[in-house]
């Protein structure tokens, strides 16, 4: 009998049926599940805050292992997201993988500012939120030098302040789907053109960017994503692991978190329209950020679907820095599956451990 033949048999057609109908009633089920459910939980491993200035907020992972690397590894968060990104849930968190190899793991996340803190500039997390992060390492663990991460925007601040602080203890650089170059930035360049764009206007408007500005600039960039997004879950509204990963992504996305109106003024003058960092033009505190300067390994990932930090916005981390150990991982997923999605934790995550152990004693 041919494959075809099977395939079409009744008793086939029926277990096909059985299979379709029972999805469906699990989606019923589930989608009322789903509907009144809290938030989900997220955060797997225990951390304990070990300094606190302003909005910043500096988190040290307690140990997993007996033996741990001496360089220890600081992952500072973009403003506008919470540091948990990194770690999700048990099997699904980076920073639990960074721990069971023996990684001194301190993450840098960020609180709401308050409106007298809409002052905050660049400089302020360069200058000051980065190295103060940085001293109190160095005091819990009598190590000089650190390894220094960053995804997204928190990777640009690594970035500036590496340029502005050449010698002074960076071991490393690794940065995820860190935008450098941002005419290559495209649709942001679109939404934030100065001829529709009052900057100044909105900043002195708001004081505190609310984060439904940025949530607005990301809908134009994908402007169907939600849409399909929640007819994805419904699909697989069957699929327990599903649900739960949907679930924790979106309370991420949900919990996107207001910036200082300086620090968004700067950000989009200094960098979107005039793309000073790219240009080695980027002055702060007097001082120019000058990517040549910054001579330590440097290892950047970037997604092959990233709608928001394409390859070529990160690419001056490969060309214009003065590292002569750097690497470039080119993997496939999207902007936040980069850091937190299944094929992260296959592919990826080995990749990075490799590159950095031999960099970390």
């Amino acid at each position: 009998m041919s494959e075809a033949a099977v395939a079409l048999s009744p008793d086939a057609v029926a277990e096909q049926v059985k299979r379709e109908v029972d999805r469906a009633l699990k989606r019923n089920i589930k989608g009322l599940d789903f509907l009144t459910a809290g938030r989900q939980e997220v955060g797997a491993m225990e951390k304990d805050l070990v300094h606190r200035e302003g909005t910043a907020m500096l988190y040290r992972y307690r140990p997993v292992v007996d033996e741990i690397y001496r360089i220890p590894l600081l992952i500072v968060s973009p403003p506008t997201n919470k540091g948990y990104i990194f770690d999700l849930a048990p099997g699904q968190s980076f920073v639990e993988f960074l721990l069971q190899r023996g990684y001194d793991v301190f993450l840098l996340d960020w609180a709401p500012p308050r409106r007298d803190e809409a002052h905050l500039g660049i400089s302020d997390y360069v200058d000051r939120f980065i190295p103060d992060s940085l001293a109190r390492i160095a005091d819990i663990t009598g190590e000089a030098d650190v390894t220094l991460a960053g995804y997204c925007m928190g990777g640009t601040l690594a970035t500036i302040h590496a340029a502005l602080h050449a010698g002074n203890g960076i071991r490393n650089l690794i940065l995820f789907a860190t935008p450098v170059d941002f005419t290559s930035m495209k649709l942001f360049q679109a939404w934030s053109d100065k001829r529709h764009f009052d900057v100044d206007m909105v900043v002195e408007k708001l004081g505190v960017i609310p984060p439904e500005l940025m949530l607005g600039a990301f809908d134009l960039a994908r402007p169907a994503n939600r849409a399909a997004g929640r007819m994805h879950l419904w699909t697989n509204m069957w699929n327990d692991e599903f649900v739960k990963s949907y679930r924790m992504f979106d309370r991420w996305a949900a919990e996107t978190l207001p910036v200082p109106g300086e620090y968004f003024r700067e950000q989009i003058k200094y960098l979107m329209w005039d793309n000073a960092l790219c240009h080695n033009r980027l002055e702060v505190g007097g001082r120019v950020a000058d990517l040549s300067k910054i001579t330590v390994p440097i290892l950047s990932i970037v997604a092959e679907h990233d709608h928001i930090v394409s390859r070529e916005a990160a690419q001056p981390l490969m060309t214009m820095t003065g590292a002569t150990d750097r690497e470039e991982i080119f993997t496939k997923g999207g902007h936040v599956s980069l850091v937190a999605g299944p094929s992260a934790l296959r592919r990826l995550w080995p990749l990075i451990d490799a590159w950095l152990g031999k960099r970390s004693v």
